[in-house]
């Protein structure tokens, strides 16, 4: 599933692409998405400008000026195998390309999905009141996310540490890899409860989230099936993971071996030597 580094990734790539363009055309090839493509989506959108390209959490949000358009915003979702890319006009769609928005300069934003879990939506008003926003906690690599809220929302916190981490009322895109490879470099059992652990640790596992979420962004995302970003290319932060996904292989900071749990219904690997 595309996390936070991949969405930024993405949005990082398409936007020098699509910001400022006029929608020329919309093609739906398929609207059954998550959820469905709304029907006068074209409509809409023709003629419409978009501006400069926003994430929150694993959002990406493309507000648009001109006509019915004006004040409105696209809210895209990628779900679990979408990606976003730019392709030229003549070039075929491939299977599963469902939607395309095509530019005044013969730009094509073009979403692949071979899942169908992803979606986009419009929005009318301001994106911060809607319901699948307004309770989001901070950005990560924001000031607003630091040890001391992590510390003080854990105070009588019987969950894990690792599906804390997780919580988007915590703090928003720190998914199963990043928090899993975050919580390795703060040297944290992923099982500990997270209101047994102190503020000094979570000073340590927030400045962790930071750095992997930042090196993982600079590395364009982690590739580890259908992702690619904005212009067609994988991520390369795969050739970093220190835990996630290598259970059983040693652990490259020791040598012990990785053990693998299952941590809230999430698959979750750890260094039994290091992680306490």
């Amino acid at each position: 599933m595309p996390e936070l580094p991949e969405v930024e990734t993405t949005r990082r790539g398409i936007a020098p692409h699509v910001e400022g363009r006029e929608i020329g055309e919309v093609i739906v090839r398929q609207p059954r998405l998550r959820v469905p493509v709304p029907g006068d989506l074209a409509e809409r959108l023709v003629g419409a400008r978009i501006g400069t390209l926003a994430r929150r959490a694993k959002y990406l949000l493309l507000p648009l000026s001109g006509g019915e358009a004006a004040g409105a915003t696209l809210l895209w979702h990628l779900g679990m195998s979408g990606s976003l890319r730019i392709a030229r006009l003549g070039e075929l769609p491939r299977k599963h390309d469902h939607l395309d928005l095509v530019l005044d300069d013969g730009a094509i934003l073009r979403y692949h999905d071979p899942r169908r879990f992803g979606f986009v939506d419009w929005l009318a008003g301001c994106p911060e009141q809607d319901s699948r926003l307004a309770h989001l906690g901070p950005e990560p690599l924001s000031a607003a996310f630091d040890g001391e809220r992590l510390y003080r929302l854990s105070r009588g916190r019987r969950v894990a540490v690792k599906p804390f981490l997780m919580d988007n009322t915590v703090v928003v895109g720190v998914g199963n890899i990043y928090a899993s490879e975050a919580l390795f470099m703060a040297g944290i059992d992923p099982r500990r409860a997270a209101g047994r652990i102190s503020a000094e640790r979570y000073a340590c596992l927030a400045a962790a989230a930071k750095e992997v979420l930042a090196a993982a962004i600079t590395q364009g995302g982690t590739t580890l099936r259908d992702f690619v970003g904005g212009t067609g290319e994988p991520g390369y932060f795969k050739q970093r993971l220190n835990v996630y996904g290598r259970h059983g292989q040693p652990c490259r900071r020791c040598g012990a071996e990785l053990r693998l749990i299952t941590l809230g219904q999430r698959a979750s690997v750890y260094c039994p030597h290091c992680q306490t």
